[in-house]
């Protein structure tokens, strides 16, 4: 049976790939009924090539799996830095800091007392980023939306008061995404941009054992984790803005 996780990563490609292939007819059939018009009235404008700084400010939210023990539901402070490698793709380096929350499962208490928070946990996410620019080298309207792909390494706080055995650490992710970029000026835009972001969890052996304050029956296990899989592909949502300024190295 396939996994859930990669059947939705699966699912959320597919439709920005649809997404894509659908609005690019209509941004270029519009950039060919634009020849002959007088280049002050022209809906486009050329982009200014080079390199962005941009500092960003956003939310993260998730359920943190099934247990909500991941990490999960915060604000997030970052700053990207872009290079524009031709006219229609860029690639960006971030760095993000989330103030995030998670729950705690304890697998060897009683059931009425096994979840409790939520907790702190800070997560920071490296991650490698690659822009399509639906509009080119232009801007329409001063708008040029994009469609992205993204993957990089989140790096977790330890979380003292959690002794099940669970260590989120280190995780890679992937976070396809889509957004926009309005320019105030050559230099400056507001970016906006709406990401889906996919990790995996993995749970301890002490989910599957009975816990030692309640233990439950074969036939009425009382175990976190009674059958299935100890790995759990989760997705959250990452919404973030922030103000671009484009400079030449």
């Amino acid at each position: 049976m396939a996994d859930p996780g990669f059947t939705r990563i699966a699912r959320l490609g597919a439709a920005l790939l649809v997404l894509c292939c659908s609005l690019t007819p209509i941004f270029r059939g519009t950039a060919y009924a634009q020849v002959g018009t007088p280049p002050q009235s022209s809906p486009y404008r050329d982009i200014r090539p080079g390199h962005t700084l941009t500092p960003t400010g956003g939310y993260f939210s998730g359920d943190g799996g099934d247990f909500g023990i991941g990490p999960h539901s915060g604000p997030l402070l970052g700053l990207r830095y872009d290079v524009r490698t031709s006219r229609a793709v860029q690639f960006g380096f971030g760095v993000t800091i989330g103030d995030l929350q998670r729950f705690i499962v304890n697998p060897f208490v009683t059931l009425a007392n096994r979840k409790t928070g939520p907790v702190d946990q800070s997560v920071t996410f490296l991650d490698l980023a690659l822009q399509l620019n639906m509009t080119g080298g232009k801007s329409w309207h001063r708008l040029a939306p994009f469609i992205g792909l993204g993957g990089g390494l989140a790096i977790a706080s330890s979380t003292p008061a959690d002794t099940s055995g669970f260590d989120f650490g280190n995780e890679f992710y992937l976070t396809p995404g889509i957004g926009f970029r309005l320019f105030l000026s050559q230099r400056l835009h507001l970016r906006a941009e709406a990401r889906a972001t996919f990790w995996k969890l993995d749970y301890p052996t002490t989910f599957t054992q009975e816990p030692v304050e309640e233990p439950g029956t074969p036939g009425n296990p009382n175990a976190v984790i009674t059958r299935g899989s100890l790995a759990e592909w989760t997705s959250s949502s990452w919404l973030s803005a922030g103000l671009g300024y484009s400079f030449s190295p």
